[in-house]
Parts: C-alpha cells; sequence; structure tokens
C-alpha cells in the first residue's frame, strides 16, 4: 500500500489550474479517496471472477455500493429471456448470473427512450459508467512473479489477474461516484455505475442491463485505453474452420491426405484476405470502414484475422485425417457482420477450389460464440468532449482520441441500448491478458479524476 499511500487527498494528478475548477469539482476531487480505491482494487482482483463464476465478485461489489449509500439494483440473469435477443451470444455455459447497478442522483426529467435527445440539455443528462467483473483464465501461473489471485503493489502498480481489465476501472468508477456523493454535490441527472458479467464470452451482463432498462443518454466503458478517449471500436466474429483429409498410416503417408497440410493455403488465403480488407495491398478491394481513418491510424492491420487453435489427428503416426482451426475476424467500422461472413466464406471457397482435393472435399467454416459488432459515436457527441475536456483539466494535456481492434461492451450500448459511448480507462489493453497483468496507480488516479470531472459537467450540478 505504500506507493498509495499519501496521495489520496493531496490534489489532482496533473499540472491542470486548479482555478479553472468549479467550487463543486474542487471538492469532488478532494473527497476522491484514492487509498481506499487501491486497497478496494486488491480486494476484487483476490477474487476470482472467471467467466460463470463471478457471483461471489459481484455480490461484494453490491455491499460496497450499498456501504457507501449507493441505491443499489442486483438482480439474477435471465437466460431464457437473454437468449431469445437476437444480439445475445456466448461461450461460457453458466447456471446463474448476477447484474449488478447503483446510482447516485435522480434521473433526468424528460428521458423517453435509449437514443432519444430528451434529457440531452436542460435539467441535466444521465451517465452510466460500465465496468466489467468477468477476467480470463491465469494461464501457466508459474509464469507469474507473485501469484495471480494475491495482488501484489510494487513500483507504483497493482498486479493481478484482472487489475487492468478491468478491474482497475471499475474501481475507479465507484470511487469516482462515491467520491461526488461524500463531497455533498448534487447532480442534475444520474450518475450510474453498471458492474456486468460476461462481457469476455459476448456481453451478457450488459445486455441484460440495458434490458432490465437501465439507459443513460451517455455511457463510459471503462476499458484499458492507457487513459485515451476511445469513440470507436472494432467488431470481432468466431469462426471455426473444419479442414477434412484422408487417414492413412504414417509409413504409408502417401495414401492418406494430410489435413494439415491442406489447412496451409486456406491460412495464406486469410492472410491475403487480411491484408486486402486492411488495405495494404496496392490496388485492394474496398471493404466497408476507412483503414486508414485517423482514429486508426497507428494500427497497419485494423481488422486483423488471426487463428488462436489448432487441432488435428489423433494418432502420432497416422495421417490426419482432420483439422479444426477456430479464431477471430475483424469487422470493419461500419460494416455489416454478415457481410464480413460473406467475404470470409468466399476467400475460403476460392482458395479450396484452387486445390483438387478441396475442391471435392470442401472445408466448413461454422460461426460461434462470441460476437463483437463495430460501434461508432460521434466525435462531437457530448459524451466524447466531455470526457475529453475533463480528462484534459485534470492533466493539462489533451487526450488521444483513437479508435480500437479488439470488441467490447461499447457495441451493445450503442447499438442495443442506442447509448453514445466511449471507451475510457486505466492500465493496457497489451498486458491484460498476459501473466503480471497490472495497471499504474498513477493512472487509476488520473482515470477516477476524469470519471469525476466527466460525471459532474455531463449530468450538470445543482448550484
Amino acid at each position: 500500500m505504500s506507493d498509495a499511500a499519501g496521495v489520496a487527498r493531496s490534489g489532482m494528478s496533473g499540472p491542470a489550474d486548479e482555478g479553472a475548477l468549479s467550487a463543486a469539482e474542487r471538492r469532488a476531487l478532494a473527497a476522491l479517496d484514492l487509498d481506499g480505491l487501491v486497497a478496494f482494487l486488491r480486494e476484487l482482483i483476490a477474487i476470482p471472477s472467471l467467466d460463470a463464476e463471478e457471483s461471489p465478485a459481484q455480490r461484494r461489489v453490491a455491499a460496497w455500493m450499498e456501504g457507501a449509500g449507493l441505491p443499489t439494483d442486483v438482480w439474477p440473469l435471465d437466460f431464457v429471456e437473454l437468449s431469445r435477443h437476437p444480439d445475445w451470444c456466448h461461450e461460457v455455459d453458466r447456471d446463474e448470473a448476477l447484474g449488478v447497478l447503483g446510482w447516485y442522483g435522480e434521473k433526468a426529467a424528460g428521458r423517453a427512450a435509449a437514443g432519444s435527445d430528451a434529457g440531452r440539455s436542460g435539467s441535466g443528462r444521465d451517465l452510466m459508467l460500465n465496468g466489467h467483473i468477468d477476467v480470463v483464465p491465469v494461464g501457466d501461473e508459474a509464469a507469474w512473479t507473485t501469484p495471480p489471485w494475491d495482488p501484489a503493489v510494487r513500483d507504483g502498480r497493482v498486479y493481478g489477474r484482472g487489475a487492468a481489465d478491468m478491474k482497475g476501472g471499475l474501481v475507479c468508477a465507484l470511487f469516482a461516484a462515491n467520491a461526488i456523493r461524500d463531497a455533498g454535490v448534487r447532480l442534475r441527472g444520474r450518475l450510474s455505475v453498471a458492474s456486468v458479467v460476461g462481457e469476455e464470452d459476448g456481453g451478457s451482463g450488459t445486455l441484460a442491463t440495458i434490458l432490465r432498462g437501465h439507459t443513460a443518454d451517455g455511457a463510459i466503458v471503462v476499458e484499458p485505453t492507457q487513459l485515451a478517449v476511445i469513440p470507436a471500436q472494432a467488431g470481432s466474429l468466431m469462426f471455426r474452420l473444419v479442414v477434412p483429409g484422408l487417414s492413412a498410416h504414417g509409413c504409408v503417408r502417401e495414401e492418406g491426405v494430410n489435413a494439415v497440410e491442406k489447412f496451409l493455403p486456406l491460412f495464406t488465403a486469410l492472410r491475403q484476405l487480411e491484408a486486402e480488407r486492411c488495405g495494404v495491398v496496392v490496388g485492394a478491394a474496398d471493404v466497408a470502414g476507412d483503414p486508414h481513418s485517423p482514429l486508426f491510424a497507428r494500427y497497419r492491420l485494423p481488422w486483423p484475422i488471426e487463428v488462436g487453435t489448432l487441432r488435428a489427428g489423433d494418432w502420432a503416426s497416422s495421417v490426419p485425417d482432420k483439422l479444426v482451426a477456430e479464431g477471430r475476424l475483424g469487422v470493419a467500422i461500419g460494416e455489416e457482420p454478415a457481410a464480413a461472413r460473406r467475404a470470409f466464406e468466399e476467400a475460403i471457397a476460392r482458395a479450396a477450389a484452387a486445390d483438387p482435393w478441396l475442391a471435392e472435399h470442401p472445408p466448413a467454416v461454422e460461426w460461434w460464440g462470441g460476437r463483437f459488432d463495430p460501434a461508432v459515436t460521434d466525435p462531437s457527441d457530448p459524451i466524447v468532449t466531455t470526457v475529453v475536456d475533463a480528462a484534459t483539466a485534470v492533466t493539462g494535456e489533451a487526450p488521444s482520441i483513437e479508435g480500437v481492434t479488439y470488441g467490447a461492451d461499447m457495441r451493445l450500448l450503442v447499438n442495443v441500448g442506442g447509448i453514445p459511448t466511449v471507451l475510457f480507462g486505466p492500465g493496457d489493453v497489451r498486458v491484460a491478458h498476459m501473466p503480471d497483468e497490472h495497471v499504474p496507480i498513477d493512472q487509476l488516479r488520473t482515470a477516477a479524476e476524469t470519471l469525476v470531472l466527466a460525471a459532474l459537467r455531463f449530468c450538470g450540478v445543482e448550484e
């Protein structure tokens, strides 16, 4: 705890002029408890919340909200109802799960429905802070320098599974709301914090939150963006490619057809398709979404295609008669997922047609698991400009405004809930699924302070 001690109430994290802040903003920032934030983050990391095992952590978040005096809605997810929704998808089966949402302030008057303009001016606006509690498996624990479920604080960072993705951001949201409440600042609109399950495998928790009727005029998903403001997220679809071969004894392998060998031209075709879709080949065909958009300027491959798993054969001395490859297909901003699937299937079909065996025994393409449609919010929308202005006020520098190539619950908030949304939070997604996952404490502080100011400015303050 020594890395955080003594800085919780010592003023803003950046060089901004505090004189430019209102009295309510200064009071709320002074009430932010960084020591408590780091302590609660460590407590949450110590509760393993793998997909389908989120309920103990959800109960702890709900108890924290109630202890902080925030009205709270805790409900069991109805997976029968969710399964009927066209945007529901999952990779992990769950017997039960909980939705958790706490709030401060009253709903802005006049809001008629998600996505409406009512309530976006006048008396106030509603803001939702959204963070997922589920985490990915830890992998080989021997690769961690400290146990993944025993969070450590060292070198100005908090280490542990979920530190960056995204319990760090979730705790920033909780403590930002609590700071505003502790400071006695009255909001014109409602600030809510949603702790959701199942983001890693498709977004069940956020979809359930929307269907429960919890909406807002704007939302911030506290993904690890390294404090960049993200108004656009690419999409991704999960594919399964089944490649047939013909079994034979390895001693007479030429009498069989090796499914691994037949996969190779298909993989080459996918790499070519990726290059064409990302605009890195001269004369490439046009695709929906501009891969050279300024929001994606730092990515050579904004809509990547990758094969993540390969399974082939059942005996070491036999020719493998089947290969199963699973992976993800990047979907461009503005592209219909059906069009992306069609482009993938056509590329596989063309490659198969060029091979005599595959032409007679075509590979099968299956679509399964998590589906993350692309989503975008107009950079001029108040949720974007408010977060940018708040981050600038905290640090003294305007944050980077970018797009990201990964999927997130922004797609549900925007496309299903009709809620203009940005991604913004502490930590780096590059360490999110790795051993020694961590989040810098200074980014936790900056994120929490930015969320405080964004909430006050977006919801409005009663004078």
